[in-house]
């Protein structure tokens, strides 16, 4: 009887091991996240609109049909970039994610306390190089450090009611991710 129980103790922990390790290995392996659906629809270094969701297809999973969409696929082996992107009526957000999806920092209208959010993204190794008058960070300039040279922005404006998705969609395709030429 005992031996049955460490048999099937040690089957248990083995199995906990093999599906954690799963968990963990998955999203790293997997063909056809984000960055590669959105990478023959999006050029780098550019904000382009995503056409929203339909009953058969979405562009990327789990798109709220109340969300008008733009995404910048960004490259900073050519520089820093600076993201402008105009704040809708209802409610604006940009999120930045690493190539593998995951989600590194965040805002919304109401945190930026403005009509424009205005941000600039680039790596540890740029945010070094710049000169030490231009390291203050002001309210207006706001750095973020990018964990990669790659990765998505994602901006999203939402339409209260049907009609003012035109209102979403107009506020997102103003948005603008621009490389800074030194």
């Amino acid at each position: 009887m005992t031996r049955w129980l460490l048999w099937t103790l040690a089957g248990l922990i083995l199995g906990g091991i093999v599906h954690l390790a799963t968990i963990l290995v998955l999203p790293r392996t997997a063909s056809q996240n984000a960055y590669d659906r959105l990478t023959p629809i999006t050029p780098v270094n550019a904000m382009t609109p995503i056409p929203g969701p339909t009953p058969a297809k979405a562009t990327l999973p789990f798109m709220d049909p109340a969300f008008a969409v733009a995404v910048c696929r960004y490259d900073l082996g050519h520089g820093p970039m600076k993201l402008t992107a105009p704040v809708s009526q209802a409610y604006t957000s940009v999120t930045f994610y690493t190539k593998l999806g995951v989600a590194y920092y965040g805002i919304n209208d109401r945190a930026a306390g403005r009509r424009t959010i205005e941000l600039y993204l680039m790596t540890t190794a740029q945010r070094d190089e710049m000169p030490e008058e231009q390291d203050v960070t002001a309210a207006d300039r706001l750095i973020i450090e990018s964990p990669g040279t790659t990765g998505l922005i994602v901006l999203r404006a939402l339409a209260p009611e049907p009609s003012l998705m035109p209102m979403a969609q107009a506020a997102v395709a103003a948005g603008r991710c621009l490389t800074q030429t030194q």
